[in-house]
């Protein structure tokens, strides 16, 4: 049985009595009776060479409340697209395909660039900001969830949970986030235990007292890909291209609502999926590109928010973070220990050095370059400049869909 305990500030949703997935399906029929939930589903097309991919439509057949399912493809030429089409068409619920690398929607993404919107920088965050504008132009969607399509052990649980604290008319959320244990027999999770969190606690330190880093450290998994909003709030968002795609959401969020309207729901009570190694000699690729976007976007953050970083503080940031991170070591060396994990200390102590480098270049890369990667603009933003483009997306989408 999880704790109850509610510690930071958001809102903790615990899995406490493991209540079943047809309860909570029957009350979420009701609720998309006048709350409709579109599904997004960012994907490669070699995602549906994978059994995860497979796994997860054959979990989301089960699934009647959602209004439609879209899936954000990425990657995938014209055969590909189609033997995707005739994949996803087994599903029950309605679908539709956002093919990126399409005629229709390459136009699409012209248009944009030619009216002023930067979109020089692709990948899965582009993609999703995308898919987001076609969600958006229904006006009829209240509710969008987004999952991860590489999630080995998927249960359609993990939607229904993550939608209800967003669509419960007696509820008052704007956004959830899903967290969940990265373990098996061992612990996973290396960016989130040993650097954004010692990171963060380390700014904690250093800074005192900031509501925007309180909020940071209240959520249990910040680095997850699984959240839930409501569509009036996620017409505001920008999204940051880059792998700092987390942050920069937890970053909007934190200023165009409440930390009252915000909460973090357990999931699944582990969560698995392909893991990552942690090449000390490749820092552009893999988790070490990701540690450095974070530490990139979470200083650009906070210099936003009007905090002044001097040497002197990029010096103590690092000396700090790599005592942090220890502390860190420790904990989860006892938490593994009681647990009989397998726990490889000097592999984990290797790592933290190497995070630690990563901070030094990520210092380096915004002190040189403070604003960086433009933020992908708010789809309101879209609207104001392009009245009738939302229009033109929803027929280009169903005409690829066709």
């Amino acid at each position: 049985m999880s704790d109850f305990f509610q510690n930071g500030s958001i809102t903790t949703l615990q899995n406490l009595t493991h209540r079943s997935i047809e309860d909570i399906e029957r009350e979420l029929r009701v609720f998309a009776q006048t709350r409709n939930m579109i599904l997004l589903l960012p994907a490669l097309y070699t995602e549906f060479e994978r059994p995860a991919m497979l796994g997860i439509l054959e979990e989301l057949k089960d699934v009647d409340y959602l209004h439609k399912i879209v899936l954000s493809l990425d990657g995938a030429d014209e055969a590909w697209f189609r033997r995707v089409k005739t994949i996803m068409s087994k599903l029950p619920t309605e679908v539709k395909i956002v093919w990126h690398d399409g005629p229709r929607i390459q136009s699409l993404y012209q248009q944009l660039k030619k009216t002023g919107f930067w979109l020089d920088n692709p990948g899965k965050g582009r993609s999703v900001w995308m898919s987001l504008g076609y969600i958006l132009a229904d006006k009829n969607t209240y509710a969008i969830g987004l999952h991860d399509c590489d999630i080995i052990n998927y249960k359609r649980e993990l939607v229904a949970r993550l939608f209800y604290p967003v669509v419960h008319t007696a509820l008052d959320y704007e956004f959830s986030k899903g967290y969940y244990a990265r373990v098996t027999d061992r612990l996973y999770g290396r960016v989130t235990r040993l650097f954004y969190t010692p990171l963060i606690r380390s700014l904690k330190k250093i800074i005192g007292y900031n509501q925007f880093l309180e909020y940071l450290d209240s959520f249990r998994y910040a680095l997850t890909g699984e959240f839930a909003f409501i569509a009036t709030l996620a017409q505001g968002i920008r999204i940051s291209p880059t792998w700092g795609l987390e942050v920069s959401m937890l970053s909007e969020i934190y200023t165009k609502t409440t930390v009252n309207r915000v909460a973090q729901v357990e999931l699944m009570e582990t969560y698995e999926h392909k893991h990552q190694k942690l090449d000390k000699e490749k820092h552009d690729a893999g988790i070490l590109r990701m540690a450095n976007d974070i530490a990139v976007t979470l200083l650009r953050v906070l210099s936003q928010d009007g905090i002044v970083m001097s040497d002197a503080f990029f010096r103590s940031l690092t000396t700090t973070y790599i005592q942090e991170s220890r502390i860190s070591i420790e904990k989860y060396y006892a938490l593994s220990m009681i647990n009989g994990l397998t726990f490889d200390r000097h592999a984990e102590v290797e790592a933290a050095e190497t995070f630690a480098d990563i901070l030094r270049e990520g210092i380096s890369v915004f002190i040189n370059d403070p604003i960086g990667v433009p933020m992908l603009a708010a789809w309101v933003r879209i609207r104001a400049a392009m009245p009738d483009f939302a229009d033109t997306f929803l027929q280009a989408v169903e005409d690829d869909n066709k």
